[in-house]
């Protein structure tokens, strides 16, 4: 191994071990410095200028205080493409991708969809992209996560239209009633009393109100947006969640108190409840 590949890895391995440290070398090797995967997996050396050494310190800095890797590249993989985030939005997770790939397969594909809590909006671009003839709308409380999400969706050629709104307090306009064939989100699901069991490179930089929710009303996001589903869904529209795995048939018994029909609780890729989804037949 090269001695800047394994000054690298060594550097990084107490921090986050064996797995992980690889994993961040090949992505400062050769996403942030250059190097081809050919040559990185070769162990071949890398020649730094003094330039690359000093934007290397950097990088190691700002992982020894666990900075997510995907905010000092400014980018993040999601279905097939590079969105751009920053501090102000989470990091979009490949559970979410099996979301929009769930979703993609259960709706029209010219259907009005409405996003719940965009973010970086990779959720509601990517489904612009994957359905070209469908109409996208977005909504997020945060503006800064909103101006992030509108420079993905012009940056990747999305079609989406974005409004900001608190939706837990959102009254939609009656032009609102029924227009959706489905509304999808992934919101805040974590209660605060698992925030100490959480990694740092989360817990101490994406935003908390992405994230959070009372320890008291974990359903919180759910039934708010289960009830403007009702008015807001087409008969037989989608609602489609991704959840906290503690509290999938909490939010399956709480859909079908609210009078959805043919409620499916799925898992992930990785066997843990990860998503519901419900048809609205009012």
């Amino acid at each position: 191994m090269s001695n800047v590949i394994a000054d690298i890895r060594e550097t990084l391995l107490p921090l986050y071990g064996k797995e992980e440290a690889m994993a961040l070398t090949r992505i400062i090797c050769c996403e942030m410095l250059g190097q081809s995967s050919v040559d990185f997996f070769l162990g071949k050396d890398i020649a730094l200028s003094s330039n690359q050494k000093t934007f290397l310190q950097s990088i190691l800095e700002r992982l020894h205080d666990f900075e997510p890797i995907q905010y000092i590249q400014q980018q993040a993989p999601f279905c097939g493409k590079r969105f751009y985030v920053a501090p102000g939005v989470l990091i979009p997770r490949p559970e979410t991708e099996e979301l929009v790939q769930l979703v993609t397969e259960r709706i029209p594909s010219d259907a009005s969809v409405l996003d719940i809590g965009t973010g970086s909006g990779c959720i509601a671009i990517s489904l612009s992209l994957a359905l070209p003839d469908a109409i996208i709308v977005a909504c997020d409380i945060s503006e800064k996560a909103l101006t992030i999400a509108r420079i993905n969706n012009e940056r990747l050629q999305g079609k989406v239209s974005f409004f900001q709104t608190d939706i837990l307090t959102y009254q939609p306009p009656t032009t609102e009633t029924g227009m959706y064939d489905a509304i999808v989100s992934n919101p805040p699901y974590i209660t605060i009393k698992e925030a100490d069991s959480m990694a740092p490179n989360v817990l101490d930089y994406e935003p908390h109100e992405a994230l959070f929710v009372p320890n008291d009303d974990p359903m919180l996001f759910y039934r708010k947006i289960g009830l403007l589903g009702l008015t807001m869904l087409k008969s037989d529209g989608l609602l489609a969640f991704e959840i906290n795995q503690a509290y999938g048939q909490v939010v399956k018994e709480l859909l079908v108190s609210q009078g959805y029909q043919d409620v499916q609780l799925m898992q992930d890729i990785c066997h843990n409840d990860r998503f519901v989804f419900a048809k609205n037949t009012k």
